[in-house]
């Protein structure tokens, strides 16, 4: 979820019309962009992982995060045809849900032998930087509505993706060394995740639903503040 995806604040920014009125807005753009990104964030920090390589972990971030924000940029100007072919909501919605329901169902073994494959395999080094891509754009769809609503402030849309990809990429980062410190976060994210795909299945099945994105805020929030509820100890983190 990202702040095209708030109604309210789209309404405030419909009146900006030049660069003037829009510097004075990124600040709070770029505020917004850190809390509303915390769910994609955490996603990619756990896809990230997977290359057990702090090296490789950053490399892969980087190429994923520039793949993303080109493929924010094409979906943006290419908004009012998404909007008008729901299946591609359906899909991004099946997706997320089943990244979800995948990481539930990973075992104990699989696991283990994810950390045996060597890291350096250049065929899943490009799977994961595809993957971080493709979830960021599934994540991107929940708030293609809103970015139509402001279309014709195109520059403000533009600028709001590029702080978003920046702040998704910063707060990435910070979530790979949380998520070896708090144990529920991995668990809250994918939740998260796995709440966004099922608001977009139930908004592609009632189009002319309408829910509050306040209400998929808050979700998000006390999920996260649950994810940061358990910390593990010094002496748990060293073994």
């Amino acid at each position: 979820m990202d702040t095209a995806a708030l109604s309210s604040l789209t309404a405030w920014l419909d009146g900006v019309d030049q660069l003037g009125e829009l510097l004075p807005l990124l600040p709070v753009l770029i505020t917004l962009e850190f809390i509303l990104s915390a769910d994609n964030a955490i996603a990619l920090a756990t896809i990230a992982r997977e290359q057990r390589d702090p090296r490789l972990e950053r490399r892969a971030l980087n190429l994923g995060i520039v793949m993303a924000f080109g493929l924010r940029v094409g979906l943006i100007l290419m908004a009012q045809y998404v909007l008008a072919f729901p299946p591609i909501q359906l899909i991004a919605g099946v997706y997320l849900l089943w990244l979800c329901f995948s990481h539930w169902n990973s075992s104990t073994d699989q696991i283990s032998e994810k950390s045996q494959e060597t890291s350096t395999n250049p065929i899943r080094f490009s799977r994961t930087v595809l993957t971080l891509a493709i979830t960021d754009l599934a994540f991107s769809i929940d708030s293609v509505a809103a970015a139509v609503a402001i279309s014709d402030q195109l520059l403000l849309v533009l600028t709001g993706a590029l702080i978003g990809v920046v702040a998704l990429r910063f707060t990435s980062g910070l979530f790979i060394r949380w998520l070896q410190i708090y144990p529920r976060l991995e668990t809250a994210g994918f939740l998260a995740v796995g709440f966004v795909g099922l608001k977009l299945l139930v908004l592609t099945a009632m189009p002319t639903l309408h829910p509050s994105e306040l209400l998929t805020l808050a979700a998000v929030i006390g999920l996260m503040i649950w994810g940061f509820s358990l910390r593990e100890s010094p002496a748990a983190e060293e073994s």
